[in-house]
């Protein structure tokens, strides 16, 4: 079962990450001052995470990729693992697309 798990930081900032059914964190989110921006940071999450349009793939220093998932202002939501092959890349990006709409929110 695929969740968002909402938390705080040791600086005091909200987050949340979306987790896999087998416990792997697929997504990590930017930081929010306040709970609620993080709740409406889920929701943009579920909402571009429907359009591969808004998943911006990158190249890492090691050779891997990993994805951002952007809004539609452009502002990144959240960002991917590092993945050690293009393939297993678009694997977590169709996973995103397919799980994040109908995820659930718990708070940890």
């Amino acid at each position: 079962m695929w969740k968002f798990e909402v938390y705080t930081d040791k600086a005091g900032e909200s987050r949340f990450r979306l987790k896999a059914g087998n416990g792997q964190i697929i997504l990590a989110s930017e930081w929010y001052s306040s709970s609620d921006g993080c709740e409406n940071g889920i929701a943009s999450a579920r909402k571009n995470s429907a359009d591969k349009a808004n998943f911006e793939v990158a190249e890492t220093k090691n050779g891997g990729c990993k994805f951002n998932l952007k809004a539609g202002n452009g502002q990144v939501i959240g960002t991917s693992e590092v993945y050690e092959s293009d393939a297993a890349c678009d694997n977590g990006i169709d996973s995103v697309m397919r799980n994040a709409p109908d995820a659930e929110v718990v708070e940890v």
